[in-house]
């Protein structure tokens, strides 16, 4: 490891790489999560609008676009691998000709309208980026479906895709004059069946290659192979579901003759979490109308990922909640555990839909016979209140709720029969984001009480006693950070002792022509340490962006956005990256930029 160089102000050029440097924050070590960023130790890859860029980052003072290649669609996210290959998942629109008009694109809106309003099929694209000015293109899959989220073991990529029935042109789900046919209860029943014999005619009749359209591959020399769907990738798990088709499909990257091969079950996926050997979807039931004594659940299907070349369905199950996101799930020597908020309405006099209640717990889940069946759960824990965020680290959990202040609870887990609670803090604000440091604490990012963003460590060395040690609030009450909602903006370098994350305010005085400059778009970067807490080195400003005239780039929104969203860190330097481009400065010298290199501004977004 280097020595610390912290009052450099320049790169150390005889190095051909750096000792050390971040990658994409995961949640289980070995098991790659998809972002639109990916580094490796000299080269920073990111997809904005609809290009991958290519940047040489190393050494830091000659931070350069060196090669970029157009991507079909809308780009999502993407991998990068050891063996210097790229995958990038994307959403285009592939016409069918049989498809209902009202679901075809439509004509004039251009392909990123295209894509975010009617994209039907998820676009694989593998790329040979080992010659970083020249990225090429070896290989191209089209799926049916929507992108959801991947992962990736080593040259083994597991993608779930989410795709509805095509229902045939014609179904309907309410008959004609629906007011008219509701109040009066004979014609209610009579309508609804022959509305019901009029769809399964109509559904009877559509083709089997209408419901399951056939992928396609395009090869070097730009032909096109159909990939049909086998009968054998199908399963219908049990228990209640939505009427739609999850399907995970698994690329070998170090295999590309090999076909993708997709398995795909009866139901829906909110949420996925995978260890190195499980593949867990989540999909969250809501009732649509209040009614006394609703019970919110969410249902949970597992695949076994064991073999590379295949996602095999093992068992289905529920649990009664709705879960926060994918830190809420995690399997621990073959048990799952749940962190989920409980809601339930019950009967009220003064409420004619009864009152909602809520509260929170963990249920331990094992597979038995096809099934994951409840085998334990805690007691329930803070009522009234809603789950925020969560962790599980072995034998340890850890949950945040919230309502007025943030209790922090403290899980022994190690008896999957019987997981409970141990400790509970209450401290102002609630954390959205726990990372775990050594010795026993906890990092956790979130909300203060003035609604400003907070950064807190914990000290839960003792389970049953556990402490605040520092915090440290950010900005103004309309401050905000990616990282308190995306564990991928949370950048945490042991290495160094860093943190940086992006960070986002607005100044409330600036009207106008003014309005532009009062943007705060920059990377915090902070110094964390158990004993001396969380010490900020600074910031690296990147929110001129926002006003650069003439060009287009204030034309962002939910799919383009100028403000820095991620970070690298390497040795003693530090990568601000947006959709607008990557800026480089020594963490010693944040406010005086090394390099800045700028992306093509978008167009139809």
């Amino acid at each position: 490891m280097a020595e610390d160089s912290a009052g450099a102000a320049t790169p150390p050029t005889a190095s051909a790489q750096p000792h050390d440097y971040t990658q994409t924050n995961t949640q289980v070590a070995g098991v790659d999560e998809a972002d639109f960023v990916k580094n490796d130790a000299t080269r920073i890859f990111v997809l904005s609008g609809g290009t991958l860029y290519v940047n040489q980052s190393w050494p830091a003072d000659q931070l350069a676009t060196v090669g970029k290649v157009a991507i079909e669609g809308w780009p999502r996210e993407m991998f990068l691998d050891e063996a210097n290959r790229v995958v990038v998942f994307s959403q285009v629109y592939r016409p069918y000709e049989w498809a209902d008009t009202a679901w075809a694109c439509r004509a004039g809106l251009g392909d990123y309208s295209c894509s975010h309003d009617y994209a039907n099929t998820l676009k694989m694209t593998v790329l040979d980026v080992a010659d970083s000015a020249h990225p090429s293109v070896t290989r191209e899959e089209y799926l049916p479906g929507t992108y959801v989220s991947s992962r990736r073991i080593g040259a083994s990529v597991r993608v779930v895709l989410s795709d509805p029935f095509r229902w045939p042109a014609g179904v309907s789900f309410y008959p004609e004059d629906f007011e008219s046919v509701y109040r009066d209860k004979a014609l209610r029943a009579s309508s609804y069946d022959e509305l019901m014999d009029q769809n399964e005619t109509l559904i009877r009749a559509q083709p089997l290659e209408h419901w399951l359209p056939a992928g396609e591959r395009r090869l070097s020399d730009g032909s096109v192979v159909e990939v049909p769907y086998d009968c054998r990738d199908f399963r219908r798990p049990s228990g209640a579901t939505e009427l739609g088709l999850v399907t995970v499909a698994t690329l070998l990257l170090d295999d590309p003759s090999a076909p993708v091969a997709r398995t795909s079950i009866v139901a829906a996926a909110d949420e996925i979490y995978a260890s190195a050997s499980s593949l867990y979807l989540a999909n969250q039931h809501w009732w649509w109308w209040p009614e006394d004594g609703q019970q919110n659940w969410t249902y949970v299907h597992k695949l076994d990922i064991s073999q590379p070349d295949r996602a095999l369905y093992v068992a289905s199950g529920a649990v009664e909640g709705h879960i926060v996101d994918q830190f809420s799930m995690d399997e621990h020597q073959g048990y799952l555990r749940i962190a989920s908020t409980l809601g339930r309405r019950v009967r009220d006099t003064d409420d004619l839909f009864g009152r909602f209640e809520t509260t929170n717990r963990v249920a331990v889940l094992a597979e038995r016979e096809g099934r994951l069946e409840l085998i334990g759960k805690t007691d329930e824990l803070a009522n009234g209140e809603r789950l925020y965020s969560s962790r599980f680290l072995g034998e340890r959990g850890f949950m945040v709720t919230f309502r007025q202040i943030d209790p922090l609870f403290t899980l022994d887990l190690s008896d999957p029969s019987n997981p409970r609670q141990v400790g509970e803090l209450k401290v102002p604000g609630f954390s959205t984001y726990l990372h775990p440091l050594e010795n026993g604490r906890l990092l956790a990012i979130g909300t203060s009480q003035d609604r400003s963003v907070q950064l807190s460590i914990f000290d839960v060395s003792d389970l049953a006693n556990p402490t605040q040690e520092h915090t440290l609030q950010l900005g103004t009450y309309g401050g905000s950070s990616e990282a308190q909602y995306e564990h991928k903006a949370f950048n945490h370098f042991p290495a160094k002792k860093l943190l940086a994350i992006p960070f986002f305010d607005w100044s409330a005085q600036a009207y106008g022509a003014d309005y532009w400059t009062g943007f705060v778009s920059e990377l915090r970067v902070f110094t964390i340490d158990p004993q001396l807490g969380i010490v900020p080195r600074g910031s690296l400003p990147m929110a001129e962006l926002y006003s650069r005239g003439g060009s287009g780039w204030n034309q962002w929104g939910w799919y383009w956005n100028p403000g820095v969203r991620r970070s690298v860190m390497a040795d003693d330097f530090v990568y601000a990256i947006s959709d607008a481009g990557i800026r480089s400065a020594n963490v010693a010298a944040l406010a005086s930029p090394l390099k800045t290199v700028l992306f093509d501004s978008p167009s139809g977004l």
